[in-house]
């Protein structure tokens, strides 16, 4: 059996880098810890409530040394992989066929300190793993009543040929502390090495999770000591970005920065400007609805778009001395031996122009062209990431639908490639595979027979992440191997939602040579998941972005929005944001179910109902408040019938088995078409989109005043700015208020008289003498009429471009790795 040599872990596991021997060694070293642990003890010590955090530190704002960075980070990762390993195989087991399976080891080879195993099992299951999945190999099936004897975990490598699969194993003994790394002797692993000794022996083989994530954030944790912002990043510090000297400088031709200057915002263009300083760390937070996508598009048409400034001295321009000046006889000898050619073919026209050479880039976006004009002899070459392909997706289809600008302010299309799993079918048309698959189209097969070697395949994927002048990927997949056999490195990176991812993670994107970098997202909205318990409780969640800020990195602030109207903006701009949101031009016009009180622009409905927990399940339900949302949303459609639709109206609660029990009430009250007439989701699954009209179901009641995550400030700060023009919160006053932020909320909402308490029957609340009371004073006749006709024509006209605007809303639960539905499990009370 071939031994793989490069201790990387497969293709997916390193960063592209991780070629050199540090990198390997460093990965040899992630592989060894985990791959020594046993499950067993896992599983009893996830049980058990009390994990051990001996050995942890907290995640700091700033850090000395590489040294000092490390051994906090580590540590809390490992804690992080240990959780994903329990949860993953949990998860596994909800789903049907994820069971043992039956293996034989064909051959058993030892390299490096690792025991490298070739397994044979049947195709079906062959097909089920990836490289980096994590499996459970053991001489007995884990079952009750049975003590395991002989069990390792082990990784595959490669799916091998036919009924074959490559694994790597650590059976040298337990790695119980990370600063030793030396492994201590284990009967069960001693007992299953003599089974890989042997041929054709049987092990039962069980699936847990993929750690091909968590490998390359591993991966991009260590590569600090070799990235040129080292300083940057431990300090959290300007002083060490090198990056202020204005010689640096990129100047945005007239025409681009005049459109710039007339489309942006003063806070979106002093966000653009402050990436043109070429700072080498600009962090951009953008509330909601400030126009964060914008200033993106902005960006990218600044950076592909500009050139260097002139090189500049404190006395002026740095202009170097000359001896005395030629007479004109001697600079035409100086002139010929310069440039022979001038008498004769300049050697560079002999060359043919290759990929874009001549000035010509097609593109994946209907075949658009993208020119490049000849006195542009610069071009930067610019990765985006987000954490989440749904997110990611997002800006894709904006670049595609909108294009970006060129220095003379001609709207096109950019040579673009998404790469990665799951892209969304609207961008489709950029996607790698796709575009490989345009490229192999057009070539003439008949010289080879028509066969296609992985060769070529690598060939055409280079050429495509070389000529794309921007490349889209999500955070994890930077890490990929695909990026290694590029010939050019990137300019720029710009990660979105930068602030929902944990710091490792962020890094990942960061070896590939760039000079500048753009953290764009939100602390105060959601952030990062993290499953350990542990991990959080240290920090690990913090964002690069979060702990930049809290350090006093400077920050742009993104100040004016789009979307809420001015009575619902109101509290989150003085609650979370210091009061400096300003609300953009026509947000408080008013809408026909304004007209109440209680149905907007903002109210808070007091329902003292009964919380409970499913059996079973970590998640909360909340039937009353279900009841009292079912008939509030009831009242709004019969009076205002184009709230009758989904691309209007949203119901949103933090917990997903209120969700679920919300959509089977709408769907037993409005038939099987619940789904077009309202839009029922988690608040983590609704980060970044938005609603003409929001219910939010807070769920907890109980006279302990518990909580949970509903908590999270963050959490509720993306509930409550979803909204355009009505946000309507369902909740118990009485447990909520022992948060400051939910009472300040509660508060706000009874100075404003938009408090309501409601109690059962729910239906008196809505019976007509009621309503009268909360008639709104109406405007004139002749207002309201148009008025509600501006209202109704937005409904039916603005439909497409809500369609738009909630992008990929009907694909959502398509994507594997979107915002993950969290719940407090029951155990953070």
């Amino acid at each position: 059996m071939a031994v793989d040599k490069s201790g990387g872990g497969g293709g997916g596991g390193g960063a592209s880098s991780s070629s050199s021997g540090v990198a390997a060694s460093t990965m040899d070293r992630f592989h060894k810890i985990v791959l020594s642990w046993d499950y067993v003890r896992l599983v009893a010590d996830s049980k058990g409530g009390q994990q051990q955090a001996k050995g942890l530190g907290r995640v700091k704002n700033t850090y000395a040394s590489v040294a000092e960075y490390l051994a906090v980070f580590e540590p809390l990762l490992f804690e992080e992989v240990k959780a994903q390993i329990v949860q993953g195989r949990s998860d596994e087991e909800e789903e049907a066929g994820q069971d043992w399976q039956k293996g034989i080891v064909a051959s058993c080879t030892e390299s490096e300190g690792f025991h490298k195993v070739s397994m044979a099992v049947l195709d079906d299951f062959r097909e089920m793993v990836s490289e980096n999945d994590l499996l459970l190999l053991s001489k007995e099936k884990f079952e009750e009543g049975v003590t395991p004897s002989a069990y390792a975990f082990a990784l595959v490598e490669q799916r091998g040929g036919r009924e074959t699969i490559s694994l790597r194993t650590f059976v040298a003994g337990e790695i119980k502390n990370l600063n030793v790394a030396k492994p201590v002797s284990c009967s069960r692993l001693q007992r299953i090495a003599s089974i890989f000794s042997t041929t054709e022996s049987f092990l039962w083989i069980l699936k847990i999770c993929s750690l091909s994530t968590i490998m390359r954030e591993f991966s991009g944790m260590h590569s600090v000591a070799s990235l040129p912002f080292k300083d940057l990043i431990l300090s959290a510090s300007e002083k060490n970005s090198g990056g202020n000297d204005q010689n640096r400088a990129w100047n945005v031709p007239e025409p681009l920065m005049d459109y710039l200057k007339t489309n942006l915002n003063d806070s979106q263009l002093d966000a653009v400007n402050a990436g043109l300083s070429r700072r080498s760390f600009v962090l951009i937070q953008g509330p909601p609805g400030t126009g964060k996508t914008q200033t993106i598009l902005g960006l990218l048409s600044a950076v592909l778009h500009s050139a260097p400034a002139r090189m500049q001295t404190k006395g002026g321009f740095d202009v170097k001395k000359h001896g005395p000046e030629l007479d004109i006889e001697g600079k035409h000898a100086h002139w010929m031996k310069a440039s022979p050619w001038l008498i004769g073919v300049n050697p560079r026209d002999l060359i043919m122009p290759v990929d874009g050479d001549d000035g010509f880039y097609p593109t994946g976006n209907e075949l658009k062209p993208e020119v490049v004009s000849s006195n542009r002899k610069y071009r930067a070459h610019v990765l985006v990431c987000a954490p989440s392909n749904s997110a990611l997706d997002e800006i894709v289809l904006r670049v595609l639908q909108t294009g970006i600008r060129d220095e003379n302010n001609n709207t096109y299309n950019p040579k673009i490639v998404r790469i990665g799993l799951k892209a969304h079918h609207s961008v489709k048309a950029v996607s790698m595979d796709y575009l490989i698959q345009q490229k192999l189209s057009g070539v003439d097969r008949s010289s080879d027979g028509g066969r296609r070697g992985a060769g070529e395949y690598d060939r055409i994927r280079s050429s495509i992440l070389d000529e794309a002048a921007i490349v889209f990927s999500t955070l994890s997949f930077s890490g990929s191997s695909i990026f290694s056999r590029m010939a050019r490195a990137f300019d720029v990176v710009i990660i979105d939602e930068a602030a929902q991812a944990v710091e490792p993670a962020t890094l990942i994107p960061l070896i590939h040579g760039c000079k500048q970098v753009f953290l764009v997202g939100d602390p105060v909205q959601l952030p990062a998941t993290v499953i350990s318990s542990t991990a959080q409780k240290l920090g690990y969640g913090t964002s690069l972005f979060k702990r930049f800020q809290a350090a006093g990195f400077p920050v742009q602030m993104l100040k004016i929005q789009y979307r809420m109207h001015p009575e619902i903006s109101i509290f989150p701009s003085k609650e979370f944001y210091e009061g400096v949101l300003e609300d953009g031009e026509g947000l408080s016009k008013k809408r026909p179910w304004h007209s109440y009180s209680c149905f907007g622009p903002f109210c808070f409905f007091d329902v003292d109902g009964t919380e409970s927990q499913p059996s079973g399940s970590g998640s909360w339900v909340n039937e009353d408040e279900v009841e009292f949302i079912t008939l509030l949303y009831h009242q709004m459609a019969m009076r205002y019938p184009e709230l009758k639709s989904s691309s209007q109206v949203a119901v949103i609660s933090p917990y997903r088995h209120q969700v679920k029990l919300l959509k089977d009430h709408f769907r037993s009250t409005f038939g099987d078409q619940s789904k077009e007439v309202i839009d029922v989701n988690t608040v983590d699954g609704f980060q970044g989109r938005e609603k003409e009209v929001v219910i939010f179901s807070c769920v907890r009641c109980n006279k302990e005043q518990k909580i949970g995550f509903v908590s999270d400030f963050r959490r509720m700060n993306v509930a409550i700015t979803r909204a355009r023009s009505a946000v309507l919160v369902v909740g118990s006053a009485s447990t909520l208020k022992e948060d400051k932020h939910w009472n300040n909320l509660v508060e706000s909402a009874k100075e404003r008289g938009r408090y309501f308490q409601v109690p059962k029957p729910f239906t008196a609340f809505f019976v007509d003498d009621k309503l009268k009371t909360m008639k709104v004073e109406r405007a004139p006749p002749e207002l309201r009429t148009v008025q509600a006709l501006e209202a109704i024509n937005e409904a039916v006209v603005g439909q497409e471009l809500m369609d738009v605007d909630d992008a990929g809303d009907q694909e959502d639960e398509g994507y594997d790795d979107d915002p993950v539905e969290a719940d407090d499990g029951g155990g953070d009370d």
